[in-house]
């Protein structure tokens, strides 16, 4: 194991749990003293070894060598794959399991292929818990290679209700990190309509964190979000209190930083992806918005200060029947949300393989929607989906539209802050609509850049092509 923080470690006393013999190397000692201590108090510290130096730590592995990466995105995982590929021979195997660009692992599998050392980038989800307990994995890779780990991955996987290992060959190349990218993308989207639920219950409702922990944990076990991850956790977040009874909840800053500082890669990736295919993603380009913008809490209590006292949210001011049917608008606005803001179009994935690595140990674990998807996905190999397209999504659309609309205007009437279901109404409703006002946006276009447009009628025009017309609406 390479890169002993909080995901390794986990994951070393996962493998050594299950009889796996595991080296450790981090530039931290004390990282690694601390995972074999906890080794030896779970009854397994003879499984444990640590290492300083690459030469000795290859020299105490079998043939082939398996060394999983465990490290943070970028240049470092260029430096520690020089460092080893010295004491590497034919057919020895490197996991990638960090939050690494697919395009890095793409370039390192090329390096390595020559030398005839198997490169496997790995997406792992779930969070350091489910790196100790059973994650879900991804791994991306040549076909072969991915067959000799797959026993390997298969014994420590997450397993589902049915009792199936989530881990799955996913596709070629980087897939395994492309996935892993999109899945964080996704999660990001999830999180901020979930959150923006919460304070919308909490302010608007006026309901305690008890309370509140309550309305989720109803919303966990049965409907569109049963079994949904990040609602169960929310749950606990809300009921959780520290040693001297206070909620945990209400002392956290209201800041995600880790956009700005490096430590996450994976949201800007997905954002870039989805404009770099012209694909749509209203969710998840708001989510990232919104993170950026909590990051600098400077510059918000500065603007607040400028404007006077800014947008605080306010009470919804309910009577209690009508608070309840709102609670019940709000949960399925929330469950449209989530729906929304995953999309797949063309990427070279094996989608039935990566349903069912979500289906447990991770944090998009969602089984509604997962068995919503799941006859969709089953044979995406013979036709082109788009999920607004298939009949079973279109209901869940036509029928939680109505409770989408209801909480966005509520909410906005009280200043709450509701990106996420905001861009998920508009999204149904443009992705929808064949009447936008890109007609208008259209002839300015032409007007001032001679564009060209298409004509209303045309037959054959329904694509992304460029339009044959051009109308001198005022000649130079």
């Amino acid at each position: 194991m390479i890169g002993c923080g909080s995901m390794g470690g986990g994951m070393s006393l996962l493998f050594a749990e299950n009889g796996i013999e595991v080296s450790l190397e981090d530039p931290s000692e004390e990282a690694m003293d601390h995972i074999i201590e906890s080794a030896k108090k779970q009854g397994f510290g003879e499984k444990i070894r640590k290492f300083t130096d690459n030469k000795p730590l290859c020299e105490s592995l079998g043939s082939p060598k398996v060394l999983v990466f465990s490290l943070p995105h970028g240049t470092v995982g260029d430096s520690v794959l020089s460092g080893l590929l010295p004491h590497l021979e034919k057919n020895d195997i490197i996991i990638d399991a960090g939050n690494e660009h697919w395009q890095n692992t793409e370039r390192r599998q090329s390096k390595c292929v020559t030398k005839g050392i198997r490169y496997i980038g790995m997406g792992v989800s779930g969070g350091y818990q489910a790196a100790r307990a059973g994650p879900s994995m991804c791994p991306g890779g040549d076909d072969e290679s991915l067959d000799v780990v797959m026993p390997l991955l298969e014994l420590v996987a997450a397993k589902d209700k049915n009792g199936r290992v989530c881990v799955g060959k996913v596709g070629t190349g980087g897939a395994g990190h492309y996935i892993k990218m999109v899945y964080n993308g996704i999660e990001h989207g999830m999180i901020s309509a979930i959150a923006e639920a919460w304070q919308i219950i909490d302010v608007g409702l006026g309901m305690s964190y008890n309370k509140v922990g309550d309305v989720f944990k109803k919303w966990n076990e049965d409907g569109q979000l049963r079994q949904t991850f990040l609602i169960a956790i929310g749950a606990d977040i809300c009921h959780t209190k520290d040693e001297s009874g206070k909620h945990v909840l209400g002392t956290v800053q209201d800041k995600v930083v880790q956009d700005i500082t490096g430590e996450e890669g994976t949201g800007i990736w997905s954002n870039e992806e989805a404009v770099d295919h012209h694909i749509p993603a209203p969710t998840l380009n708001i989510a990232h918005s919104f993170r950026l913008a909590s990051a600098n809490r400077d510059h918000r209590v500065k603007a607040k200060e400028a404007i006077g006292s800014g947008f605080p949210p306010q009470d919804l001011k309910f009577s209690s029947d009508d608070k309840a049917r709102f609670v019940e608008d709000l949960r399925i606005a929330t469950y449209l949300a989530c729906l929304v803001t995953g999309r797949n179009n063309k990427w070279n994935i094996d989608f039935t393989a990566v349903l069912q690595i979500w289906r447990a140990g991770c944090i998009i674990q969602a089984d509604y929607i997962s068995d919503l998807l799941e006859p969709i996905l089953k044979d995406y190999k013979d036709k082109q989906i788009h999920f607004f397209n298939e009949p079973t999504i279109a209901k869940e659309i036509k029928d939680g539209i109505h409770s989408l609309r209801k909480v966005v205007t509520k909410a906005v009437e009280g200043d709450h802050i509701i990106p996420a279901p905001s861009a998920s109404l508009e999204y149904c409703k443009f992705q929808t609509n064949t009447d936008l006002p890109t007609q208008f946006y259209e002839a300015e276009l032409d007007f001032f850049g001679d564009h060209m447009f298409d004509k209303k009628g045309e037959k054959g025009t329904g694509g992304p092509t460029e339009g044959k017309h051009h109308f001198e609406w005022k000649p130079a």
